[in-house]
């Protein structure tokens, strides 16, 4: 089901409260680079951080866990973030979506992965882009997609480190974007495999695996739609945040962001279609079902009707006795007429093409 994450009712606006179920403590990781070098570092606390913070390279300032409130308040003082944008990091069911304040961009956007135990993940990143500085917040430590962008920097690789921190922004966009094709992937397997099924032998385990689908689907959708909104306010930012240089690369991602919700209709259309199939198959196979019972049940009728009459017994000495029943072969004549009637009706619904 799609979280619902929400203050209680009556918080005053801008009230940070820690995340239901989230851990107390996070940890904070900078990557700082130009051109010409590269440090990399773990911190316990923003005050060490600060120490190592240079305004004149690229800082990435990476937080893994929501839980310390305090630090988010340093983080926002520090860097002139608005209060209401620190509770939008913490409300983790938030719509992808970027808003502009007077020195920076507040980005969220969703990655979507398989996680190490290969099973599904949707987890919020926010973003705080700067001139210097881009700070990523994930709701939880352990595992995300960038490990790729941050191998690039440290071999010096691609634009990265002769650029500042939009395209930094980019790479980590772009590589949200790129793990989305995977799981698409996998998803278009699992309902051609449904198809497979179907066709063969309509089943309600099929019927849960296309609920499934249609789910996961809703939730890619749901995910996908605002990205492609992202990447179209980027590419027309013009407070200079953005370089234009920037901008090339982010409308290649809003290229494979439109790729992703395209594929993503199509295959809603075709779970859609399946379901009509599974009903389908699973009228015409009651039919089926229906149509011998018929058959069966109308063949019986006059066998019934036959027995019915001779099994009154009326065995008296009268003239409107039956003779048939003391005919020496009546028993044989009365099984030879009820196999006529049945061939004959058989031979009748085969020119029918009822069989």
């Amino acid at each position: 089901m799609i979280k619902v994450n929400y203050n209680p009712p009556g918080t005053p606006p801008a009230t940070l409260l820690p995340r239901k179920g989230g851990k107390s403590t996070s940890v904070i990781s900078l990557i700082q680079y130009d051109s010409e070098s590269i440090l990399e570092a773990d911190f316990d606390t923003f005050k060490e951080l600060l120490q190592k913070y240079d305004p004149k390279k690229v800082n990435w300032i990476n937080i893994d866990g929501l839980g310390d409130i305090e630090l988010l308040k340093q983080l926002g003082a520090h860097f002139q973030i608005h209060p209401l944008a620190l509770e939008d990091v913490l409300n983790t069911a938030q719509r992808p979506k970027v808003e502009h304040f007077t020195t920076h961009f507040f980005i969220v956007s969703e990655m979507i992965y398989f996680n190490e135990d290969s099973e599904l993940s949707f987890e919020q990143l926010s973003m705080f882009l700067g001139d210097s500085f881009l700070i990523t917040l994930q709701e939880e430590r352990g595992y995300d997609v960038f490990e790729t962008v941050r191998a690039r920097l440290r071999a010096g690789r691609g634009f990265a480190r002769r650029m500042k921190a939009d395209y930094l922004a980019y790479a980590l966009l772009d590589a949200m974007v790129d793990h989305i094709f995977p799981v698409l992937e996998s998803v278009g397997d699992s309902i051609e495999a449904v198809e497979e099924e179907l066709l063969d032998k309509p089943t309600r385990k099929c019927l849960r695996k296309l609920y499934e689908a249609k789910r996961l689907l809703l939730q890619l959708r749901r995910a996908s739609w605002p990205q492609r909104e992202i990447f179209n306010t980027l590419i027309r930012d013009d407070t200079g945040l953005v370089s234009r240089e920037t901008q090339i690369f982010l409308r290649d991602c809003y290229d494979h962001t439109s790729q992703i919700i395209d594929i993503i209709e199509s295959y809603r259309d075709l779970t859609a279609g399946l379901m009509d199939l599974y009903l389908s198959s699973l009228g015409f196979r009651t039919n089926e079902i229906m149509r011998v019972l018929t058959i069966v049940s109308v063949m019986f009728i006059p066998l019934t009707f036959l027995a019915g009459v001779y099994g009154m017994n009326f065995d008296l000495e009268d003239k409107w006795n039956m003779p048939e029943l003391h005919w020496p072969f009546g028993y044989i004549y009365f099984w030879c007429v009820c196999l006529c009637i049945v061939g004959g009706m058989l031979i009748c619904f085969k020119r029918q093409k009822w069989l």
